[in-house]
């Protein structure tokens, strides 16, 4: 487990002064990565490191020459236009490079001449997916969502047997997953009414969020080498925020009995920043299952684990209508609810033998409370369409609907610690494509 050192120093300041703001996602404790280039321009995508309201801009640093030489290595893998090559490298490389930036940005640095003209503001930049994700899992590990949306279709047993047992995931399609900002169109599928003899082709109609974490793999596992719980965390380079959206009516139709498929692979929203799990780690919590719940078997628990498995992660999404000049919040939710956590998820994937690899991707699944306010998804707080919600200008919503932006934002903060955010990961629903 990463232990807290002079990069969580609360008291630690930056000569970037909005990096000091109370209310910024980026302070000097966090240092999240992203791929990006300046906004219309010709230039190569390239790594960059959040630092208030700017980034620095990595390859610009290290041919300024303020490393040290023995990280050069690893520094010259930050000029790719995706990360993975740099997130197999491991823990160590990747401490040193967070130490050695937090170094140069604290104020009274000897290096801020040369590192302010690496610095681009975040509001010039586009942003690209950060890795190239060869892998994508998506879990279900809110015990309160599965709940949720169990009692919709089985009232009486909303969650199946093997639910406490086993952190369930499927097999994700990883070519749809876009970074925040970008728009899609509502997708088509067969679609089947109840009281419909054969399905139709038609656009979805129940379009629906999902507020969940990302999970991006760093250093990989041989095939055939499961991977330790006590070891897992080795295996995260970060986290992000993921909105996996979701087409209900067309999922109700195909998912038995494989599961999802097309309802799924339309699109997936990731936020461009990757916050490592050491930025985290003054957020860790203990982690237990109820006593009166089936308890994990051996492989998925460890005393470290029990120790600090969960993470406390505040978790909000946000909707704007074409007709709102600012959105409102439609939930609020915490990842420290998880009933699996991201050790549980990484041992269990692995325990078959299978190999995973740096840019991997996980999902956590669908984040929810037990209250309406705090429910990830509009199945959820609609109740499957039964019960609209009604928003502040007196709109109603039972789905998504053409126009609506999405905006997912999620932050960590407790006192005497910096707050860590992940700015925000946003999306807008377009018109149908007309098949004509």
């Amino acid at each position: 487990m990463i232990k807290l050192n002079q990069t969580h120093d609360v008291s630690l300041q930056s000569w970037v002064e909005s990096a000091n703001s109370l209310t910024t996602d980026f302070p000097i404790q966090n240092l999240p990565y992203a791929i990006f280039k300046l906004r219309d321009s010709n230039q190569a995508f390239r790594a960059g490191v959040a630092i208030g309201d700017f980034i620095v801009d990595m390859p610009a640093a290290h041919k300024a020459g303020l490393f040290d030489h023995k990280l050069n290595a690893a520094l010259e893998l930050l000029s790719h236009d995706v990360l993975n090559d740099f997130m197999q490298l491991g823990q160590e490389i990747w401490s040193a490079i967070r130490l050695a930036l937090s170094g140069a940005l604290k104020q009274g640095s000897k290096h801020q001449s040369a590192l302010e003209a690496c610095l681009v503001l975040q509001s010039d930049a586009q942003y690209k997916v950060p890795a190239q994700i060869g892998d994508y899992t998506d879990f279900y590990t809110s015990i309160n969502h599965a709940t949720n949306v169990g009692k919709l279709f089985r009232p009486d047993n909303p969650l199946l047997p093997n639910y406490q047992w086993i952190p369930i995931g499927y097999h994700g399609r990883s070519s749809s997953i876009v970074v925040s900002g970008e728009s899609f169109h509502r997708p088509y599928g067969q679609l089947k009414a109840p009281d419909q003899d054969c399905p139709t082709l038609a656009p979805c109609k129940r379009l629906d969020y999902e507020l969940e974490v990302g999970i991006y793999i760093g250093q990989g596992n041989a095939l055939g080498q499961p991977i330790p719980i006590e070891e897992s965390e080795q295996h995260v380079f970060g986290l992000c925020l993921f909105n996996d959206w979701s087409a209900r009516d067309i999922q109700g139709w195909e998912y038995q009995p494989l599961g999802p498929f097309l309802s799924k692979s339309f699109a997936s929203t990731v936020s461009p920043w990757i916050v490592t799990m050491e930025a985290l780690a003054p957020y860790r919590q203990a982690w237990a299952r109820p006593s009166n719940h089936p308890q994990p078997l051996p492989y998925l628990d460890s005393a470290q684990h029990t120790d600090s498995g969960a993470l406390d992660m505040k978790l909000e999404v946000l909707l704007k209508t074409p007709a709102m000049d600012t959105a409102e919040r439609v939930g609020l939710s915490n990842f420290n609810q998880a009933y699996w956590t991201i050790a549980q998820m990484v041992t269990h994937h692995s325990v078959n033998g299978c190999n995973l690899k740096a840019g991997d991707f996980f999902g956590s699944g669908t984040q929810s409370g037990t209250t309406k306010d705090s429910m990830g998804a509009l199945l959820e707080v609609t109740e499957g369409g039964k019960h609209p919600i009604t928003l502040s200008n007196g709109e109603t919503r039972t789905f998504l609907e053409n126009g609506d932006t999405v905006i997912l934002r999620g932050w960590c903060h407790i006192d005497g610690m910096a707050r860590i955010g992940f700015g925000e990961c946003s999306g807008t629903i377009l018109p149908p494509v007309n098949r004509g």
